[in-house]
């Protein structure tokens, strides 16, 4: 693969698209049973057992302050790396890997409806739809996640 092409995971959230690389990505779950941790975030939806690793769960529509929705059989847990550790976001679909061509990245417009710009890397024009390409690091890192770490001990 070329040095200025790489593959994105593509997954839903609401009718928006959303990609992260595929680099990051450990591996894409079924949503399972999540206990809940008392005093957490407001978008931590706890923790789970993934063969014996408890991993954090983050649900991305709380985290975009988006309307909440009940898992479907479409739900996954996208487990992610961060800061050395597996992190798992609740997302409504994964849909697809794409590979993108860097000189197809845009940058965000200034003021995307409910998203904090420092989430965002760019927008991806894919035929009819447009893939917001996020910053999993600024996402992950914000002020009110810096407790991620305090959960896993």
């Amino acid at each position: 693969m070329a040095a200025d092409t790489e593959q994105v995971i593509v997954f839903d959230i609401g009718s928006e698209k959303f990609g992260i690389k595929i680099t990051r990505v450990h591996e894409i779950v079924r949503m399972k049973e999540i206990t809940e941790l008392p005093n957490s975030s407001k978008y931590m939806e706890g923790i789970i057992n993934l063969r014996g690793d408890i991993v954090s769960v983050i649900d991305l529509r709380k985290r975009f302050n988006l309307e909440q929705i009940e898992s479907t059989n479409d739900t996954r847990i996208i487990v992610v790396e961060f800061e050395g550790q597996d992190v798992g976001v609740v997302v409504d679909n994964v849909s697809e890997v794409l590979h993108i061509q860097n000189s197809d990245v845009d940058l965000p417009p200034k003021s995307m409806a409910g998203i904090k710009e420092d989430y965002l890397k760019g927008i991806v024009k894919v035929d009819e739809d447009i893939i917001i390409l996020l910053n999993l690091d600024n996402l992950l890192s914000s002020k009110e996640n810096i407790q991620l770490e305090n959960e896993n001990k």
